[in-house]
């Protein structure tokens, strides 16, 4: 029972981060108000710097709340191993470019396009552990992934729609630039989703420690980023110009979402996982439509919905070994 429950838990947490982080990104940066809006690098460099006060408090409470075992386990494995630190850069710059090309995706399409292009990263993850990590899929994942692309292109493809004045701002132009960061950000996410899996497998440190070292390295990334694209802007009103509630809550959706599902994902099969993909799809569509009223679906767009959601649970199969006939 107790099993079960938690089960449930996490299938709502999942369902709960992804959608909100979606559908408040898209929200925020829509949003039309009073002075300069907020800057998507400065969100990023935030976030990052939460994450780490967030796992260094896990690390904390799993030393039974001693400092002194804190100190000693974090200059053990980030300063006594600079080698194994280093490693995690590569991820960590990756996923910092990936967190700022969200916002940049979120910023040109509306929240159920993204939505549902976005895991066309179930693609690259598994080309990137075909090749990186020697896995062999199986033929309900080869055929899931055909189904998958088939899908993100009837999704993609383009509808004729009435011209609307109130819908002008989402031009042609800016749904291509839309498009082409959630492509990039799907990349960057199966690479570096992959070369993060690896290094876990060859160590046995804690999950916690290793998102401090990719977040002391993100939030230097993140840094230079900022100061290289909106180096002006930020001397010119401060880092957090256009910050607000909104944009708070944000920043810890991204900060947190992440830890969040790394604790509650030994609860969550495959099943579960797309019962949480699905069920975030169909809530982004419906909120968009209904909310943000920004997308208008049309029916090649539930085709192309329908054809995902199914490839996300074809992914997620196993097939179970046939019963031996001598033991019947």
């Amino acid at each position: 029972m107790a099993s079960a429950k938690l089960k449930y838990l996490s299938l709502g947490i999942l369902v709960f981060q992804t959608t909100s982080l979606v559908l408040t990104m898209r929200y925020s940066r829509t949003l039309q108000g009073d002075g300069p809006r907020y800057l998507a690098s400065s969100a990023v460099v935030v976030a990052e710097f939460l994450k780490i006060l967030t796992c260094v408090g896990l690390v904390f409470k799993d030393h039974s709340y001693s400092g002194r075992a804190l100190s000693s386990i974090l200059r053990q494995e980030i300063l006594h191993k600079p080698i194994e630190t280093l490693k995690l850069a590569i991820p960590s710059g990756i996923y910092t470019l990936q967190n700022n090309l969200l916002y940049v995706a979120l910023s040109n399409l509306d929240a159920a396009t993204y939505q549902v292009t976005y895991q066309l990263k179930i693609l690259t993850t598994a080309l990137f552990s075909v090749s990186m990590l020697g896995r062999r899929l199986g033929v309900y994942q080869w055929l899931s992934l055909l189904i998958l692309m088939a899908g993100i292109a009837l999704i993609q493809w383009p509808a004729d729609s009435p011209s609307d004045p109130q819908k002008e701002q989402l031009t042609s132009g800016s749904q291509f630039v839309g498009l082409v960061a959630v492509l990039v950000a799907c990349c960057s996410s199966g690479f570096a989703g992959v070369y993060f899996e690896k290094i876990l497998k060859e160590t046995k440190q804690s999950v916690w420690v290793r998102n401090i070292q990719l977040g002391i390295f993100g939030l230097v990334f993140g840094i230079f980023g900022m100061l290289a694209y909106d180096g002006d802007r930020v001397q010119e009103h401060g880092m957090f110009q256009g910050y607000n509630t909104l944009t708070w809550i944000v920043v810890a959706l991204q900060a947190l979402g992440g830890l969040v599902i790394a604790a509650v994902i030994k609860y969550a099969d495959n099943i579960l996982k797309g019962f949480a993909t699905s069920l975030s799809i169909i809530l982004s569509t419906f909120i968009s439509y209904f909310w943000l009223e920004d997308f208008e679906p049309t029916s090649v767009f539930f085709l192309g919905t329908v054809l995902v959601i199914m490839a996300t649970f074809l992914y997620g199969y196993e097939s179970k070994p046939a019963p031996n006939p001598s033991r019947a």
